[in-house]
Protein backbone atom coordinates (compact mmCIF):
# COMPACT_ATOMS: atom_id res chain seq x y z
CA UNK A 1 0.00 0.00 0.00
CA UNK A 2 1.32 3.43 -0.94
CA UNK A 3 2.02 5.93 1.81
CA UNK A 4 -0.65 8.45 0.85
CA UNK A 5 -3.50 5.93 0.97
CA UNK A 6 -6.26 7.42 3.12
CA UNK A 7 -4.51 10.80 3.33
CA UNK A 8 -6.10 14.09 2.30
CA UNK A 9 -3.54 16.62 1.10
CA UNK A 10 -4.24 20.33 0.69
CA UNK A 11 -2.50 22.01 -2.25
CA UNK A 12 -1.84 25.74 -1.81
CA UNK A 13 -0.33 26.16 -5.28
CA UNK A 14 -2.00 27.59 -8.34
CA UNK A 15 0.57 27.01 -11.07
CA UNK A 16 1.07 23.27 -11.71
CA UNK A 17 -1.58 22.43 -9.12
CA UNK A 18 -3.13 19.85 -11.49
CA UNK A 19 0.23 18.13 -11.85
CA UNK A 20 0.67 18.00 -8.06
CA UNK A 21 -2.86 16.62 -7.63
CA UNK A 22 -2.14 13.91 -10.19
CA UNK A 23 1.03 12.87 -8.35
CA UNK A 24 -0.93 12.63 -5.10
CA UNK A 25 -3.59 10.47 -6.76
CA UNK A 26 -0.91 8.22 -8.24
CA UNK A 27 0.23 7.54 -4.69
CA UNK A 28 -3.34 6.70 -3.60
CA UNK A 29 -3.93 10.01 -1.82
CA UNK A 30 -6.71 12.57 -2.16
CA UNK A 31 -5.97 16.17 -2.96
CA UNK A 32 -7.92 19.35 -2.22
CA UNK A 33 -6.99 22.51 -4.11
CA UNK A 34 -6.72 25.86 -2.33
CA UNK A 35 -4.91 28.21 -4.76
CA UNK A 36 -3.74 31.06 -2.53
CA UNK A 37 -0.70 32.29 -4.48
CA UNK A 38 -2.47 35.36 -5.77
CA UNK A 39 -2.08 36.42 -9.39
CA UNK A 40 0.78 38.47 -10.80
CA UNK A 41 0.12 42.07 -11.68
CA UNK A 42 2.69 43.35 -14.15
CA UNK A 43 3.55 46.99 -13.55
CA UNK A 44 4.44 47.93 -17.12
CA UNK A 45 4.89 51.67 -16.63
CA UNK A 46 6.96 51.11 -13.51
CA UNK A 47 9.09 48.52 -15.31
CA UNK A 48 9.75 50.88 -18.22
CA UNK A 49 10.77 53.65 -15.85
CA UNK A 50 13.03 51.24 -14.00
CA UNK A 51 14.71 50.15 -17.24
CA UNK A 52 15.41 53.76 -18.24
CA UNK A 53 16.89 54.49 -14.81
CA UNK A 54 19.05 51.38 -15.07
CA UNK A 55 20.38 52.40 -18.47
CA UNK A 56 21.44 55.83 -17.21
CA UNK A 57 23.46 54.79 -14.18
CA UNK A 58 26.33 52.49 -13.22
CA UNK A 59 25.62 50.20 -10.26
CA UNK A 60 27.90 48.42 -7.85
CA UNK A 61 25.58 45.42 -7.87
CA UNK A 62 22.47 44.37 -9.73
CA UNK A 63 20.43 42.12 -7.48
CA UNK A 64 17.79 40.03 -9.30
CA UNK A 65 15.54 38.20 -6.87
CA UNK A 66 13.14 36.40 -9.26
CA UNK A 67 13.07 35.06 -12.79
CA UNK A 68 9.65 36.65 -13.32
CA UNK A 69 11.04 40.06 -12.43
CA UNK A 70 14.01 39.73 -14.76
CA UNK A 71 11.78 38.68 -17.66
CA UNK A 72 9.35 41.51 -16.97
CA UNK A 73 12.18 44.04 -17.14
CA UNK A 74 13.38 42.48 -20.38
CA UNK A 75 9.88 42.75 -21.86
CA UNK A 76 9.61 46.36 -20.72
CA UNK A 77 12.98 47.17 -22.34
CA UNK A 78 11.82 45.56 -25.57
CA UNK A 79 8.60 47.57 -25.43
CA UNK A 80 10.52 50.85 -25.51
CA UNK A 81 13.10 49.67 -28.05
CA UNK A 82 15.97 49.18 -25.59
CA UNK A 83 16.18 45.42 -25.15
CA UNK A 84 19.65 45.12 -26.71
CA UNK A 85 20.97 48.01 -24.61
CA UNK A 86 19.40 46.50 -21.47
CA UNK A 87 21.03 43.10 -22.00
CA UNK A 88 24.36 44.68 -22.93
CA UNK A 89 24.40 46.79 -19.77
CA UNK A 90 23.56 43.76 -17.64
CA UNK A 91 26.64 42.07 -19.11
CA UNK A 92 28.75 45.00 -17.84
CA UNK A 93 27.32 44.90 -14.29
CA UNK A 94 28.04 42.63 -11.33
CA UNK A 95 24.99 40.38 -11.09
CA UNK A 96 23.83 38.70 -7.89
CA UNK A 97 20.87 36.33 -8.03
CA UNK A 98 18.78 34.37 -5.58
CA UNK A 99 17.79 31.19 -7.40
CA UNK A 100 17.74 28.85 -10.35
CA UNK A 101 14.90 30.45 -12.31
CA UNK A 102 16.86 33.67 -12.57
CA UNK A 103 19.96 31.67 -13.50
CA UNK A 104 17.99 30.02 -16.30
CA UNK A 105 16.95 33.42 -17.64
CA UNK A 106 20.53 34.68 -17.55
CA UNK A 107 21.68 31.61 -19.47
CA UNK A 108 19.10 32.35 -22.18
CA UNK A 109 20.65 35.82 -22.55
CA UNK A 110 24.26 34.53 -22.45
CA UNK A 111 24.79 36.42 -19.21
CA UNK A 112 26.79 35.29 -16.20
CA UNK A 113 26.23 36.01 -12.53
CA UNK A 114 28.90 36.83 -9.99
CA UNK A 115 27.24 34.93 -7.16
CA UNK A 116 24.08 32.92 -6.53
CA UNK A 117 22.71 31.92 -3.14
CA UNK A 118 23.25 28.17 -3.05
CA UNK A 119 20.18 27.69 -0.87
CA UNK A 120 17.99 30.13 -2.79
CA UNK A 121 17.52 32.46 0.17
CA UNK A 122 17.87 36.21 0.40
CA UNK A 123 19.68 35.74 3.70
CA UNK A 124 22.59 34.13 1.83
CA UNK A 125 22.74 36.98 -0.68
CA UNK A 126 22.66 39.56 2.08
CA UNK A 127 25.44 37.76 3.96
CA UNK A 128 27.55 37.87 0.79
CA UNK A 129 26.95 41.61 0.39
CA UNK A 130 27.65 42.23 4.07
CA UNK A 131 31.24 41.06 3.46
CA UNK A 132 31.93 43.79 0.90
CA UNK A 133 34.33 46.08 2.76
CA UNK A 134 33.82 48.88 0.24
CA UNK A 135 30.05 48.86 0.33
CA UNK A 136 29.48 52.27 1.92
CA UNK A 137 27.76 54.45 -0.68
CA UNK A 138 27.87 51.72 -3.33
CA UNK A 139 24.70 51.69 -5.40
CA UNK A 140 22.51 48.61 -5.79
CA UNK A 141 19.79 48.00 -8.36
CA UNK A 142 17.35 45.78 -6.47
CA UNK A 143 14.63 43.94 -8.40
CA UNK A 144 11.99 42.77 -5.94
CA UNK A 145 8.22 42.60 -5.56
CA UNK A 146 5.63 43.88 -3.15
CA UNK A 147 5.73 41.13 -0.50
CA UNK A 148 9.33 41.55 0.62
CA UNK A 149 10.61 44.72 -1.00
CA UNK A 150 10.63 47.08 2.00
CA UNK A 151 12.53 44.69 4.27
CA UNK A 152 15.17 43.98 1.62
CA UNK A 153 15.69 47.65 0.85
CA UNK A 154 15.99 48.47 4.55
CA UNK A 155 18.50 45.67 5.13
CA UNK A 156 20.73 46.85 2.29
CA UNK A 157 20.54 50.49 3.35
CA UNK A 158 21.47 49.53 6.91
CA UNK A 159 24.61 47.92 5.46
CA UNK A 160 25.51 51.21 3.79
CA UNK A 161 24.27 50.66 0.24
CA UNK A 162 22.43 53.23 -1.86
CA UNK A 163 19.42 51.26 -3.16
CA UNK A 164 17.26 51.75 -6.24
CA UNK A 165 14.17 49.57 -5.82
CA UNK A 166 12.63 48.15 -8.99
CA UNK A 167 9.21 46.49 -8.63
CA UNK A 168 8.23 45.34 -12.14
CA UNK A 169 5.41 43.19 -10.79
CA UNK A 170 3.38 42.57 -7.66
CA UNK A 171 1.11 39.91 -6.24
CA UNK A 172 -2.61 40.54 -5.94
CA UNK A 173 -4.34 39.06 -2.88
CA UNK A 174 -5.89 35.60 -3.34
CA UNK A 175 -9.62 34.93 -3.27
CA UNK A 176 -10.58 35.55 0.39
CA UNK A 177 -13.16 32.74 0.25
CA UNK A 178 -10.54 30.20 -0.80
CA UNK A 179 -8.08 31.55 1.77
CA UNK A 180 -10.73 31.28 4.50
CA UNK A 181 -11.61 27.72 3.49
CA UNK A 182 -7.99 26.62 3.71
CA UNK A 183 -7.56 28.19 7.13
CA UNK A 184 -10.76 26.49 8.29
CA UNK A 185 -9.74 23.07 6.97
CA UNK A 186 -6.37 23.36 8.70
CA UNK A 187 -7.75 24.50 12.06
CA UNK A 188 -10.40 21.76 12.00
CA UNK A 189 -7.59 19.32 11.17
CA UNK A 190 -9.53 17.98 8.20
CA UNK A 191 -6.30 17.78 6.18
CA UNK A 192 -3.41 15.43 6.85
CA UNK A 193 -0.90 17.73 5.16
CA UNK A 194 -0.69 20.94 3.15
CA UNK A 195 1.90 21.38 0.40
CA UNK A 196 3.33 24.84 -0.34
CA UNK A 197 5.35 25.66 -3.44
CA UNK A 198 6.34 29.27 -2.68
CA UNK A 199 6.88 31.58 0.26
CA UNK A 200 4.20 33.83 -1.24
CA UNK A 201 1.57 31.20 -0.43
CA UNK A 202 2.83 31.10 3.15
CA UNK A 203 2.70 34.89 3.44
CA UNK A 204 -0.85 34.90 2.11
CA UNK A 205 -1.96 32.22 4.58
CA UNK A 206 -0.48 34.17 7.48
CA UNK A 207 -1.36 37.65 6.21
CA UNK A 208 -3.20 37.99 9.51
CA UNK A 209 -2.22 36.43 12.81
CA UNK A 210 -3.34 32.82 12.65
CA UNK A 211 -2.41 31.12 15.91
CA UNK A 212 -5.08 28.38 15.49
CA UNK A 213 -3.52 27.53 12.11
CA UNK A 214 -0.04 27.33 13.67
CA UNK A 215 -1.36 25.16 16.50
CA UNK A 216 -3.01 22.75 14.02
CA UNK A 217 0.25 22.40 12.09
CA UNK A 218 2.10 21.70 15.31
CA UNK A 219 -0.45 19.07 16.37
CA UNK A 220 -1.37 16.96 13.36
CA UNK A 221 -1.34 18.75 9.99
CA UNK A 222 1.98 18.23 8.23
CA UNK A 223 3.41 21.40 6.65
CA UNK A 224 5.26 20.42 3.47
CA UNK A 225 7.47 22.78 1.45
CA UNK A 226 9.01 22.48 -2.00
CA UNK A 227 12.37 23.83 -0.80
CA UNK A 228 14.38 25.79 1.74
CA UNK A 229 12.94 29.24 1.03
CA UNK A 230 9.35 28.07 1.46
CA UNK A 231 10.28 25.94 4.47
CA UNK A 232 11.98 28.91 6.14
CA UNK A 233 8.85 31.03 5.63
CA UNK A 234 6.77 28.35 7.41
CA UNK A 235 9.27 27.99 10.23
CA UNK A 236 9.28 31.76 10.76
CA UNK A 237 5.58 31.50 11.60
CA UNK A 238 6.35 29.16 14.50
CA UNK A 239 5.70 25.80 12.82
CA UNK A 240 7.95 23.33 14.60
CA UNK A 241 8.43 20.77 11.82
CA UNK A 242 8.35 21.29 8.04
CA UNK A 243 8.89 18.44 5.61
CA UNK A 244 10.94 19.23 2.50
CA UNK A 245 12.73 17.18 -0.16
CA UNK A 246 16.49 17.12 -0.64
CA UNK A 247 16.07 18.68 -4.08
CA UNK A 248 13.66 21.59 -4.47
CA UNK A 249 11.35 20.00 -7.04
CA UNK A 250 7.58 19.54 -6.92
CA UNK A 251 7.77 15.85 -7.82
CA UNK A 252 10.45 15.26 -5.21
CA UNK A 253 8.25 16.99 -2.63
CA UNK A 254 5.37 14.55 -3.19
CA UNK A 255 7.74 11.59 -3.20
CA UNK A 256 9.14 12.78 0.15
CA UNK A 257 5.61 13.16 1.50
CA UNK A 258 4.66 9.63 0.43
CA UNK A 259 7.83 8.21 1.95
CA UNK A 260 7.25 10.14 5.17
CA UNK A 261 3.93 8.39 5.76
CA UNK A 262 4.95 5.01 4.34
CA UNK A 263 7.99 4.77 6.59
CA UNK A 264 6.16 6.07 9.65
CA UNK A 265 8.50 9.06 9.98
CA UNK A 266 5.74 11.12 11.60
CA UNK A 267 5.98 8.93 14.69
CA UNK A 268 9.52 10.08 15.34
CA UNK A 269 9.74 13.48 13.69
CA UNK A 270 6.39 15.25 13.86
CA UNK A 271 5.10 14.59 17.34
Amino acid sequence: MKGLAGKKIGVAADRRADEIARLIRNMDGRSAGFPIQGSHQYNQETARRDVLHFLKKRFGYVLLTTGIGARTLEDAAAGIGHRRSFIKKLSDETLLIRGQKTADWLKEQNLAYEWMAEDGTMAKLLSYMEKDTGKSGKSVYLQAYNLDDAALKDSLEEMGYDVYLSKPYSFLPPDPVILGRLRSEITKENLDAVVFTSKTQVKQLFSKEQQPVIDAFNRSVLATAVGKVTAAALEEQGISYVLQPEKAKMGAMIVALERYYREGAHTAAHF
